[in-house]
């Protein structure tokens, strides 16, 4: 620092005004570009995103009737028995090795015995099973297998009242 101002010192007058100003001039460019800017930049990007989500919750809210009105009439009803529906939909998705029993649960549940099943593909069977045929999930065990991706699992599944 000391050799800085032992320069600065050496300068002529008319020098050292033209640094003085050129680093205050400097100084307001890089708070300028560098720090303002890019700041006003993200706040204006945030409140825009704010303002989206806003519109966005305001329209689920002001449809949301409508929506789940329309999800109820796209249930499939095939009219098969919970426990042969269940069998039929895993099998479409790739289950039919995993399956190791299914019983009816009630008149409108069956449990259902899986071992060895790919995790990935169980979650798709069982999403199928409730937003296209209404049956939910009642009761759920998974257990990881030894083979990584592998899951045996017990699942009771319920038709949903609707």
């Amino acid at each position: 620092m000391n050799k800085l101002r032992a320069w600065y010192d050496g300068l002529k007058e008319r020098e050292r005004r033209f640094v003085l100003y050129g680093g205050i001039g400097l100084g307001v460019v890089v708070l300028v570009l560098g720090i303002l800017m890019p700041l006003e930049s993200a706040v204006s990007n945030a409140t825009s995103r704010s303002q989206e989500r806003r519109e966005d919750l305001e329209w689920m809210r002001v449809n949301a009737p409508t929506v789940r009105a329309g999800a109820a009439q796209l249930l499939l009803d095939t009219g098969e028995p919970p426990v042969v529906l269940v069998d039929r939909v895993g099998q479409e998705a790739g289950l039919a090795s995993s399956f190791r029993g299914s019983q009816p649960s009630g008149s409108t549940g069956v449990r259902v015995q899986l071992e060895a099943a790919p995790f990935d593909t169980l979650i798709e069977w069982l999403a199928t099973l409730e937003q296209r045929h209404g049956l939910r999930i009642e009761a759920i065990t998974i257990d990881r297998t030894a083979k990584p991706g592998l899951v045996n699992a017990s699942v009771t599944l319920n038709q949903s009242q609707h």
